[in-house]
């Protein structure tokens, strides 16, 4: 395998398969050849949704630039985690060329996503084909879109995962995990219409200025403009609902590669580098990944110094002791932030439209499918339904918050959980993500080595 073209030295791929199995050739050198380079400070970032390694490794690239400037006297070096996910196509990302967020019109899939999903589900292929088929001819019946959403059931169903559910919850009742997806399971014709009026929704608000200017040089009021941008197209629910079975898959899979296979590994470093601090770093799935590698390390271990979380695509509660609206359940990582012999930081941003608006109303689905009166959810703070990587940490006692300015000026806490509002920064991008994926910036890189206390 080729040297991946990341511009920073030394660096490390390590590459996980679905099981949380690791390239044994990538971890035996990194093994190797850090305590032989001297380093002390390790930089390992975790990718969320990425269709192959050429995008995680431009990604790495890119967020990794700074660090030797902002550092110049630390030992460091830096890992990049590539895991079998994908990324739909047509989400921006800011800054990347055409070429790799290559944008399709309406819900018909683009080469790439069509790619994507033949790697990340495979031997589905006949599957994919049907469904991309579907999406292309979007015809006009009730019953297509249940056969649709059958065809979608049995994408994730039948693709084999790791054994264990308890990869797939966010938090933990009495009776056990919440776990089942049951959006999926229920009329899925509703749940595409459901889907397309909040997407709807979301582009009218997202051109809103645009229709105001459309308005003034036509002659027409805004609201008629408004409303013709953000008219429902069922199947862009279609297409959403298809997105967020992609994503229930990636999300039990990030659990099952974090635990299985990074946290195991991590305690093996501690093992052969016993003075090698490790900082765990992950963005959307990938901040989801590196906190269930929390729950994979050995016992005794306190080699990782920070976890820094940026837009984590997973509930606001997973860290919670208790529920603010269940007593009896809890966050399935509650207490894994005393793993860490440092701080857990959590960047958010309220320009995140995928976590603010998409993630809690598709969460609200899969979890309680007798709730589908009026799934469109306000952007409150504090929503049952919440993502951390919209409005932070929730629900854990002692937890610090911070506006970015503040966080770059103040010295972090140095343990518990702390929130950091990144809005300031991470403000950019298309629907239907939109600022999910703006995290290469210095002020976050400066905030990676603000919580592990590297200079």
């Amino acid at each position: 395998m080729a040297e991946p073209e990341v511009g920073v030295t030394p660096y490390w791929e390590l590459t996980f398969d679905a099981d949380g199995d690791v390239n044994a050739g990538q971890r035996d050198r990194l093994l190797r050849e850090a305590p032989e380079r001297g380093v002390k400070d390790l930089i390992v970032f975790a990718h969320g949704w990425n269709s192959d390694r050429s995008g995680a490794t431009r990604l790495y690239g890119r967020f990794f630039e700074p660090f030797p400037g902002l550092a110049p006297n630390a030992r460091l070096g830096f890992v990049g985690v590539v895991w079998p996910s994908m990324r739909f196509s047509d989400e921006p990302i800011p800054d990347f060329e055409r070429a790799v967020t290559a944008a399709s019109v309406g819900p018909a899939l683009d080469q790439g996503t069509r790619g994507g999903l033949l790697e990340v589900f495979p031997g589905r292929a006949t599957l994919v084909d049907q469904i991309a088929r579907m999406l292309d001819q979007q015809p006009d019946e009730e019953a297509a879109l249940e056969e649709f959403g059958r065809l979608v059931r049995l994408l994730v169903e039948l693709h084999p995962e790791a054994p264990g559910t308890a990869f797939a919850a966010d938090t933990v009742a009495e009776a056990g995990p919440q776990c089942d997806p049951e959006m999926f399971l229920g009329d899925a014709a509703e749940m595409c219409r459901e889907f397309a009026r909040t997407l709807a929704e979301e582009r009218a608000g997202a051109d809103g200025e645009l229709a105001v200017g459309v308005g003034a040089a036509t002659g027409t009021g805004t609201e008629g403009v408004q409303a013709s941008f953000g008219l429902p197209r069922v199947w862009d629910g279609a297409h959403e609902l298809l997105r967020q079975a992609t994503y229930f898959a990636m999300k039990r899979r990030a659990g099952t590669v974090g635990e299985r296979g990074l946290g195991p590994l991590v305690g093996r470093l501690s093992q052969v580098a016993p003075g090698l601090r490790v900082h765990l770093v992950g963005h959307s799935f990938g901040g989801r990944l590196v906190s269930f590698a929390l729950r994979g390390l050995p016992k005794g271990v306190r080699n990782v110094k920070s976890v820094t979380l940026l837009q984590a695509a997973f509930s606001h509660y997973a860290f919670a002791a208790r529920l603010p609206h269940d007593a009896r359940g809890k966050g399935v990582l509650h207490g894994q932030q005393d793993r860490v012999d440092g701080p857990l930081v959590c960047c958010f941003s309220r320009f995140d439209s995928a976590l603010g608006t998409v993630y809690p109303m598709a969460s609200r689905m899969a979890g309680d499918s007798s709730s589908a009166v009026d799934l469109r959810l306000p952007r409150l703070l504090g929503s049952k339904w919440g993502a951390l990587g919209f409005d932070g940490v929730q629900a854990v006692a002692g937890t610090k918050a911070f506006k970015l300015a503040d966080a770059l000026r103040a010295k972090l806490p140095v343990s518990g959980c702390v929130n950091i509002d990144a809005s300031a920064v991470v403000k950019r991008g298309g629907a239907p993500a939109g600022a999910h994926s703006d995290i290469c910036h210095r002020e976050l890189a400066q905030v990676v080595l603000a919580a592990g206390r590297v200079r």
